[in-house]
């Protein structure tokens, strides 16, 4: 992979983490902009897999579809990352071990979820796309994930001890 696309994979992973980080420090801002931040960034993402996937006139009418679908359930996901990271921040200061037994379990069942997720997508891509460029297709998907998670855990602090 060349260093443009080194570059253009952590600036989308930034992005995305701009995506669930905005709406937590925005909230006096109106809705409307958010919403344009939002399609913003989910329109990057788009145009970083478009110029990374090479895809066929055939291949992109097949793939567009259900990408736009997955990227709405994955939100949906994402969203719930979201609060998770809402709820540890509320309770930091004062955690418990009931409400860390809770937050970690929310967190395991996100993480089943998202990888349900890939799962139940995974026949929809073969079905559009040659198997290499749905192995291609997930590895984008990986890395940026991988650049988000990176992200928030550089950015959230480990627990503290219950007392």
């Amino acid at each position: 992979m060349n260093l443009k696309s080194k570059v253009t994979i952590v600036l989308v992973g930034l992005v995305v983490v701009m995506a669930w980080v905005l709406p937590a420090t925005a909230q006096d801002e109106p809705a409307d902009n958010m919403e344009i931040v939002l399609e913003k960034i989910r329109a990057d993402k788009k145009l970083f897999i478009a110029e990374n996937m090479e895809l066929t006139e055939a291949e992109a009418n097949g793939f567009w579809p259900v990408y736009e679908q997955y990227q709405d359930e994955l939100f949906l996901l994402r969203a719930r990352v979201e609060e998770l990271i809402k709820d540890y921040a509320e309770a930091y200061e004062k955690m418990t071990n009931d409400t860390a037994r809770d937050l970690l379990d929310e967190n395991m069942t996100i993480e089943t979820l998202a990888l349900k997720l890939r799962q139940a997508y995974l026949p929809k891509f073969r079905e559009v796309l040659p198997e290499v460029k749905v192995v291609r297709y997930y590895q984008i998907e990986d890395k940026i994930n991988a650049v988000l998670i990176y992200e928030l855990a550089r950015n959230i602090p480990l627990m503290k001890e219950v007392k």
